[in-house]
């Protein structure tokens, strides 16, 4: 019998935080799970080395991570981001699906503490994976407070 892993539409494009959150907990076992984020990571367009600088690694990962942030002309945020370690490159790419196309106000507005809460995604992290996940989301968050203080 299939597992629920292989019944889900692992297709990364357009994702959205609830089609996240039900791929995500209709997976059988925290393994699946684990894969199903692992296979998020995957899905995501390559980082070219020169955007890997100072001004794009995230402090506060265990792992090397780097994550770009762009803002198009009509304010929506856009991603790209590397790990070297698979799990966290899925993590960011779950970031980066709720966040993408986003204006600033809308990823202040966003809960993705409680996103992540829903998915019990703490009890299954290490704390140190914990702590790199806050630190992806606050440097999110920051450049959204930034574009909305450069603004007014």
């Amino acid at each position: 019998m299939p597992s629920n892993l292989a019944r889900i539409n692992l297709i990364a494009v357009d994702m959205n935080s609830e089609k996240i959150k039900r791929n995500l907990l209709s997976c059988d076992d925290w393994e699946e799970r684990y894969l199903y984020i692992i296979h998020l990571g995957n899905q995501q367009p390559t980082m070219i080395d020169e955007d890997k600088t100072s001004d794009t690694v995230i402090h506060g990962c265990q792992s090397q991570v780097w994550v770009k942030i762009t803002i198009n002309s009509r304010g929506e945020f856009g991603f790209t981001g590397d790990s070297d370690a698979s799990l966290v490159k899925g993590l960011m790419a779950m970031v980066f699906m709720v966040y993408e196309g986003k204006t600033a106000e809308a990823i202040l507005e966003f809960d993705i503490h409680g996103f992540f809460d829903d998915m019990q995604l703490h009890h299954y992290l290490t704390p140190t994976r914990s702590q790199g996940l806050v630190a992806m989301v606050e440097a999110v968050r920051a450049k959204a407070l930034n574009t909305l203080v450069v603004e007014y």
